[in-house]
């Protein structure tokens, strides 16, 4: 005895269409043999097919209604086996390509889609390397850069001046080209590209001499950009409409500039802090003085106070990095000081501090008075 079409699609007798459609959508998708691995899935798919045939038209449905298997199994579809089903592309073709399109090539290239509209330029990148002090402080910079440029002579067609496009005869100016291919479920249709055209639809007849019919020639351009206050390594800059034409009347791409900053001899940064370092010798330190220091501003005055202690942290507040999008706001220069101990003293040098060594009762007998000296700077 025959299986009923409804129970096996999972549908009432009075299920619309769409319902019908839904039902087998779904157990194609579990019982395809190439998913569905265990025995009897290959035919219970074929079933199923059958059944989504039979119900999916309202004539051979109303038959089947009527007669059962018998009002469908001869005459209009009546004596159909699953392989002629399988080559009606309106019908299972169509519903297996919405289904299998994502398993492993399995889908018919629907997607691709012509290509006569217009298509923006792509995006270019820079690496810029520039220095400390340009990073801090910004300004302009000069740039070179290779990119494409809408074709002058034949204003981006690409076809000579005087010519045209003539329609593809390849693909009848769809820009696609259709091949069936069959397998054991049947025949599907793979879209592709058309070759000849590459998916524009047209072939021009005579190529523009100066651009070969691309439309667009390479060019060298010199670019001058603004650095912001504030830069770091892998700033980002967009310099819009400097990157690639577009075609066919496509936007320019944009040009995007990735930042790298030189180091520098004396300064290093941290955020908007800068830091460098200072040598002042051991009576600086000890009796504190005023000396002159690089910033990225220039020289400044510092103040050394006294008794000031070896590696102690100084600080210049608002001469660091201006702050990226706010540069009234900026960090601090921090300076470490580093105190020199000399190894070699004159005579004069060593009795002035042996009488400061006994006023300060220290005994600089061992370890000499390299050792009073290290220990009065905590060494």
């Amino acid at each position: 005895m025959a299986a009923d079409y409804y129970q096996l699609l999972g549908v009432s007798r009075d299920a619309s269409k769409e319902d019908i459609k839904r039902a087998y959508r779904r157990l194609a998708r579990k019982y395809h043999p190439d998913v569905n691995k265990e025995e009897g899935a290959e035919e219970r798919f074929k079933e199923i097919n059958r059944a989504y045939e039979v119900l999916s038209e309202p004539e051979t449905r109303a038959r089947y209604d009527r007669f059962g298997e018998a009002g469908v199994s001869s005459g209009a579809g009546g004596g159909a086996s699953y392989q002629d089903f399988a080559t009606d592309m309106g019908g299972f073709a169509d519903i297996f390509e919405s289904i299998f399109s994502g398993f492993g090539g399995m889908g018919t290239g629907a997607s691709t889609r012509q290509r006569t509209g217009p298509v923006r330029g792509d995006d270019l990148r820079l690496d810029l390397k520039i220095d400390f002090q340009e990073a801090v402080f910004g300004g302009e910079k000069e740039i070179q850069i290779p990119h494409l440029e809408t074709c002058q002579t034949c204003e981006g067609s690409g076809a000579k001046p005087g010519t045209g496009a003539k329609t593809c005869q390849t693909c009848s100016g769809s820009g696609q080209v259709r091949r069936a291919t069959r397998t054991p479920f049947g025949s599907f249709a793979q879209v592709s590209v058309c070759p000849t055209c590459n998916g524009q639809g047209r072939v021009i007849e005579e190529k523009c001499e100066t651009c070969s019919g691309e439309g667009r020639v390479r060019e060298r351009k010199k670019l001058k950009i603004t650095i912001p206050q504030g830069v770091d390594n892998g700033t980002r800059l967009r310099v819009s409409g400097e990157g690639d034409a577009g075609l066919r009347g496509g936007s320019t791409g944009d040009l995007y500039v990735y930042l790298t900053i030189a180091p520098h001899p004396e300064f290093k940064r941290e955020g908007l802090n800068i830091r460098s370092e200072i040598t002042v010798s051991y009576l600086q330190a000890i009796l504190g003085c005023r000396v002159k220091v690089n910033t990225v501003d220039g020289e400044e005055d510092l103040n050394i106070p006294a008794g000031t202690q070896p590696d102690t942290v100084l600080t210049l507040e608002n001469k660091g990095v201006p702050k990226l999008g706010n540069p009234v706001s900026r960090g601090d220069h921090l300076i470490t000081v580093h105190v020199e101990i000399p190894t070699r003293l004159n005579s004069e040098e060593r009795d002035l501090l042996e009488q400061l060594a006994k006023i300060k009762g220290e005994n600089t007998g061992k370890g000499g008075l390299e050792g009073f000296l290290g220990r009065v700077f905590g060494g």
